[in-house]
């Protein structure tokens, strides 16, 4: 028995030894350093999308529920727009899409109803409650805001002039300079380029999981903006962080060195 005796007091001293780190007091929470650049998704993640419920819901005879299909349609479509190598405006997507699930609902709906169902509604979406104020305290805090959208240039410029938001950004990035639309990874790479700075410099905020997972596979750090009803997509690298909104945001940032 002695040699067990020996092997298990020899075994016992090992696991001890191992845990001790384990069992050390806690180190304290690296933090990331200060990103140069911010780059905002603006749909959902800056302006709220509900106001649309009523105009794509009235152009789909009523059917305010089919919205999120129609967003999930026009994302899936500007996907193929870059995998086939073509470049239609994110508007002109839109509208397709809206025709689609018409057509897929035997619903009656125009070209032109479409549109006018989304492109007016679109340019005058109001910003969230806190959005206001959170990248106000970025904005103190000394950082570089700039949004990066698949809308186009003027289109998001005139969303952020009439949320009044357009102050606080200084400048407004449209994949229609690339005619690739996110999540290609190429459109956030062309972004810190555009910018002048590293991937690793920068910093995507953005409420959409496919956002997220563009950014961090292009090797952009991201922050999920959990907004109700929207999602990470779990087989993507995690986010750097998630927050609940646009103020937690400022709060978690402004701790940073």
């Amino acid at each position: 028995m002695r040699p067990l005796h020996t092997l298990l007091t020899l075994l016992l001293a090992f696991l001890a030894a191992g845990l001790q780190p384990a069992l050390a007091a806690p180190a304290q929470e690296q933090t990331s350093p200060k990103p140069k650049v911010i780059f905002f998704d603006v749909n959902e993640t800056l302006l709220d999308l509900e106001s649309m419920r009523q105009s794509v819901g009235a152009a789909l005879g009523g059917r305010q529920d089919l919205l999120p299909l129609w967003f999930s349609t026009m994302l899936h479509h500007s996907l193929v727009e870059s995998a086939t190598e073509q470049y239609h405006d994110f508007g002109t997507v839109g509208t397709a899409a809206l025709m689609m699930v018409a057509k897929n609902n035997g619903i009656a709906l125009t070209e032109q109803q479409a549109r006018s169902a989304i492109v007016t509604p679109l340019l005058r979406l109001p910003a969230h409650p806190e959005v206001r104020e959170g990248l106000q305290t970025l904005e103190n805090q000394g950082y570089t805001l700039v949004t990066l959208t698949n809308s186009t240039r003027r289109g998001v410029q005139t969303q952020l002039e009439n949320a009044g938001l357009a102050d606080l950004f200084t400048d407004n990035l449209s994949i229609e300079e690339i005619k690739l639309y996110k999540p290609h990874l190429r459109t956030y790479r062309w972004a810190a380029e555009r910018m002048g700075v590293k991937l690793e410099e920068t910093l995507l905020v953005a409420a959409h999981g496919w956002d997220v997972a563009g950014a961090k596979a292009a090797g952009m750090p991201a922050i999920f903006v959990a907004r109700p009803g929207q999602s990470l997509y779990p087989l993507a690298a995690e986010p750097d962080r998630t927050v609940k909104d646009i103020r937690e945001l400022a709060e978690v940032l402004g701790k940073r060195p």
